[in-house]
């Protein structure tokens, strides 16, 4: 555990929870691509199964159980609670064209061929396109509500986040793992316009706009 580890993990906390109060108070979905979050429960849940044999700390299996709890919460409330507000002509990414390379990525290339090690090398590739979906639904509407802006910017903040994470390890433990640290970049490259737009227009004032 380092500072730019804490921060990452408190931002990807806060990007939860203000998607979470979104769709609660406004008893609506509209904007949010549950394609995203259908995918991002799928990386939690192929990343966790560990929870089920590996004790790290409570702060790690807390961190993990949240994490699950909030994304079929999620997922639920898109579409089931809230689903007739939820905006399905919009959210139309194949989504199967990012499962499939991914777990084919996983089975060729891994540290080694366990069952936990290639669905957790699958939710770290998959993870790195997930939010492909959330952008493309920005981008084919033309523009986004503050919220959802503020909600996308704090899961790119923990992406670079945990970029500053890995660098800190490799100096202080000369500890790298190169497939986290190459699908973390690819993730923070994605969101890379997006924090220009963000800083540019949202903390103005300004309505979020990305080029279709």
């Amino acid at each position: 555990m380092n500072i730019f580890r804490l921060l990452g993990d408190l931002s990807h906390l806060l990007a939860i929870i203000i998607l979470l109060l979104k769709i609660w108070k406004t008893r609506s979905c509209a904007g949010i691509s549950g394609k995203s979050q259908v995918l991002f429960t799928l990386v939690y849940t192929t990343r966790y199964l560990d929870l089920v044999t590996t004790y790290v700390s409570l702060y790690n299996s807390t961190m993990k159980v949240v994490f699950l709890v909030a994304s079929f919460a999620t997922v639920y409330l898109i579409y089931v609670k809230f689903k007739a507000t939820y905006d399905h002509n919009h959210d139309t990414f194949r989504v199967e064209f990012l499962i499939i390379p991914a777990f084919i990525l996983a089975l060729i290339i891994n540290d080694n061929y366990s069952p936990f090690e290639v669905l957790w090398t699958f939710s770290i590739y998959l993870e790195s396109v997930a939010i492909l979906p959330q952008l493309f639904m920005v981008s084919k509407t033309g523009e986004a509500e503050s919220i959802t802006s503020h909600y996308l910017f704090a899961l790119g903040s923990y992406r670079a986040l945990y970029i500053l994470n890995w660098i800190y390890r490799y100096i202080t433990e000369n500890y790298h793992d190169l497939i986290a640290i190459v699908a973390g970049f690819v993730q923070t490259v994605l969101y890379c316009d997006f924090f220009y737009l963000y800083i540019t227009k949202v903390l103005k004032g300004k309505k979020l706009q990305l080029p279709a």
